[in-house]
């Protein structure tokens, strides 16, 4: 029953012919012989562990710092791939610019302040030139808050006029760089000089 038809006609010595001819062209058609099984698997082999592993260590801490240093240097300059998800987007972008392009009093809050601690210190022993120093640095973080909100609402009309609507957290994102010294904003500014305004 599973023994061979001994009894072959030439009708299928003729088929067998013609499908031996047919696989001799498909190698033709190649171009190359196929390679043995031993050979393509050593051609893919490729070692698991480097030989001299300090090297290959010392290889990669290299590229990881040249990794780190571009994509510190491309958040600087503002490149969009390079930022963190907080500064990403056009409206961002446009947020940076204006903010970037105003004089903002929060922006000298923070040396003002360093300052009045020093006149503390100076005239703790003066009551009445302690409590002006003091009164005086109220007066310039309210100020400072006053001319945030200012700000504020300058920039929401130029965001809905450009933008339509608003994206949540600008108004925090636009204050909290306005009080940020200019030299210490992040990305940097575009331009070095204040009033160039976004358009």
């Amino acid at each position: 029953m599973f023994s061979r038809n001994k009894s072959a006609t030439p009708e299928d010595a003729d088929a067998a012919a013609q499908a031996a001819e047919i696989e001799r062209a498909g190698d033709v058609g190649k171009g190359r012989p196929t390679p043995k099984r031993a050979a393509a698997e050593a051609a893919n082999k490729r070692p698991l562990v480097p030989s001299d592993r300090k090297a290959a260590a010392r290889e990669a801490r290299v590229k990881q710092r040249e990794t780190r240093s571009r994509a510190y240097e491309g958040m600087q300059r503002g490149e969009e791939r390079y930022l963190p998800a907080r500064d990403k987007g056009a409206q961002r972008r446009y947020v940076r610019d204006y903010v970037d392009a105003r004089w903002s009093v929060g922006e000298f809050l923070l040396p003002v302040a360093f300052a009045f601690i020093l006149l503390n210190f100076a005239v703790m022993q003066i009551p009445t030139l302690f409590g002006i120093v003091f009164v005086s640095l109220y007066v310039v973080v309210i100020a400072a808050v006053i001319d945030s909100v200012i700000l504020w609402f300058r920039l929401k009309r130029r965001l809905r006029a450009k933008f339509g609507e608003i994206e949540r957290g600008t108004a925090w994102y636009a204050v909290m760089r306005a009080f940020q010294i200019r030299r210490s904003r992040m990305p940097r500014p575009n331009h070095k000089k204040h009033g160039v305004w976004p358009e």
